[in-house]
């Protein structure tokens, strides 16, 4: 094996691939990563069982071949080395990298007891990659942390011939975000669940432009500018939460600019101990924030909001109401029924791309 390869291009996908490194692996050659070199191309991967990821990127290939790296050593090596051609050398079991007066040789991982990486799933449609990112920002907040109960640690994908709808729920509030997307026209499955963390990562390092999706009962992929992301899916069990998200369920309405609301509940709550309330006073021209009370003290603040319907007072804990507010760009418009129910934030508009429902706290 030997190539030579531009320093920045390697840095980038070696650096992205890593990500898919486990920092407790099943077994030690999973601390590797994978270099593959064909033709006039490199692909470089990563796996651990649940998650796969592969780059693919020009290389000028003199020798073709494999070869299994330690992973996080040989990031910090490419990206510490100067901005020249980077050669790779492999002999014996030692790979050789040489960047202008810099050399560093590595010893080897034992290829042969790598496992072989999943084959992505066929694509079933695409989607802009900024959108779907926005989308997952939306929406992963609403998805648990606790590992014991998996199916609220998801996200939903629900995929028709038109739309692609994302949700979550860890019991105290549901997000869902739709999103145009362009089907590849093949039978799809009705819906799939994608750990959250994951998909959140997968959605931060996705290149500009359309990305392929595809979906298997088992495994989802996506793919977009020579970069391919598997993930195992968990159970699809899930909620209804369509049924939970109707706007005609709700018959108070205000209507407020999300960034000085949010401003106004974090100054506030600097004040509330952990998990207390923030209250919300809606009258029709202004809303007044309320917090703390306790040992600490308490803070109050007003911003201006429309209302349609009677008075209303509600109390939200606060870093869930600030999850949903941070979903809406511009106006958001809150439904309320009585300060024990929950309350449903939406973004403008008869038809909400952007649903949120979040429990609301008991007023003392």
């Amino acid at each position: 094996m030997k190539l030579v390869i531009d320093h920045a291009v390697l840095a980038d996908a070696v650096a992205w691939a890593a990500h898919a490194l486990t920092n407790r692996p099943a077994v030690p050659v999973l601390t590797g990563l994978l270099l593959d070199a064909d033709g006039d191309e490199l692909t470089i991967s990563a796996f651990d069982y649940d998650t796969s990821r592969r780059a693919t990127i020009s290389a000028d290939v003199a020798e073709p071949g494999r070869v299994l790296l330690p992973g996080r050593v040989l990031v910090e090596i490419v990206r510490a080395l100067p901005k020249k051609p980077v050669e790779l050398t492999l002999s014996g079991h030692e790979a050789t990298i040489t960047c202008g007066s810099a050399e560093f040789g590595l010893l080897t991982l034992p290829i042969d007891d790598y496992p072989n990486l999943p084959d992505a799933p066929d694509a079933i449609g695409d989607v802009d990659a900024h959108t779907l990112a926005a989308a997952v920002a939306q929406v992963v907040p609403a998805a648990g942390k606790d590992d014991t109960l998996p199916m609220l640690t998801g996200v939903r994908l629900d995929i028709n011939d038109s739309d692609l709808t994302l949700a979550a729920t860890d019991r105290y509030r549901i997000a869902a975000r739709d999103l145009a997307w362009q089907p590849n026209g093949v039978d799809t499955p009705a819906g799939a669940m994608i750990p959250g963390r994951v998909l959140a990562d997968i959605a931060k390092s996705l290149p500009a432009g359309p990305v392929s999706v595809g979906v298997t009962d088992g495994l989802a992929a996506f793919t977009g500018g020579g970069r391919t992301t598997t993930v195992r899916l968990l159970d699809p069990q899930f909620i209804d939460y369509n049924a939970r998200l109707q706007l005609s369920d709700f018959s108070i309405w205000a209507e407020v600019d999300a960034a000085p609301l949010i401003s106004a509940v974090k100054r506030v709550s600097l004040v509330a101990e952990r998990n207390t309330a923030v209250r919300l006073s809606w009258t029709d021209g202004e809303v007044l924030v309320q917090a703390g009370g306790g040992d600490t003290g308490r803070g109050a603040e007003t911003v201006a909001a429309e209302l349609d319907g009677a008075p209303m007072e509600i109390a939200f804990q606060s870093q869930f109401l600030l999850d949903g507010l941070a979903g809406v760009d511009g106006r958001a418009r809150i439904g309320m029924t009585t300060g024990a129910k929950p309350a449903l934030i939406v973004d403008p508009g008869g038809t909400p791309a952007y649903r949120y429902l979040v429990m609301a706290l008991r007023l003392s």
